[in-house]
């Protein structure tokens, strides 16, 4: 097994007077032939957006984008006729397939927006955008790993892409452990608050570590993971 650890201070940056991103991977100015991508993961940021400021609208094409609120909300508006907000809990995903053009704001007058937004490439290219969203309260998943998106087909998963690829939010509580199975090769866990032991590895705030799995059978050996203090983080296959 390869594991890859990206600690937050060595993440890509920008920021100016209303936006604060870190990017784990490349991403517009930020371009790191080092850290392009991740099995079919090509982007992972994690933004700090402004009360009252957000994305203008810019289009996307043939990639699923997934946003995971960590505080505050935002607010969605895309060419598919939508208009959404998406609260601290829920995730949205949104398939840009032949094309769609959204914006992105903070709607809040006095409240910090805070996310990762993740871009992974689809299975197939073109075809109609799609959209969904689902809260995911966080008393009912405090102390263990929620599947909140995998691939279309996969009835177990509230939200779906079109890729092999399942993200799970974790909430635990300092001494609070989970094992997990991996299904796909690549695992990629990213810490928003709190700190957690992997894998012989102590994560903070903003670290991010990467888990190559070179066989079935060692992917089969499972993932331990536990809290040093009271942490929230996300957990990617790809």
């Amino acid at each position: 097994m390869e594991i890859i650890y990206r600690e937050a201070e060595s993440r890509g940056s920008f920021e100016n007077e209303w936006l604060k991103a870190r990017y784990s991977f490349s991403f517009s100015s930020y371009q790191d032939p080092e850290w392009t991508t991740f099995g079919q993961m090509r982007v992972l940021n994690h933004d700090q957006v402004q009360p009252g400021q957000g994305f203008a609208p810019h289009s996307h094409a043939d990639m699923e984008i997934i946003t995971y609120v960590i505080e505050g909300a935002i607010e969605h508006r895309d060419s598919m006729g939508h208009r959404e907000v998406v609260r601290s809990g829920e995730v949205q995903i949104m398939s840009a397939g032949e094309g769609v053009q959204h914006s992105e704001y903070n709607p809040s007058p006095t409240e910090l927006l805070e996310l990762f937004q993740i871009w992974v490439f689809p299975e197939v290219k073109g075809g109609p955008p799609r959209y969904g969203q689902k809260h995911f309260p966080r008393d009912e998943r405090r102390g263990r790993l929620e599947l909140m998106v995998g691939p279309v087909g996969d009835d177990k998963a509230p939200l779906q892409v079109q890729q092999q690829f399942y993200l799970y939010g974790g909430l635990l509580e300092a001494g609070q452990g989970v094992q997990h199975q991996p299904s796909l090769d690549h695992v990629w866990l990213q810490v928003a608050r709190g700190s957690l032991e992997v894998e012989g590895r102590s994560l903070k705030m903003g670290d991010g570590l990467g888990l190559k799995f070179e066989s079935t059978s060692e992917r089969n050996k499972g993932l331990s993971i536990h809290a040093s203090e009271p942490a929230e983080f996300v957990l990617l296959e790809t």
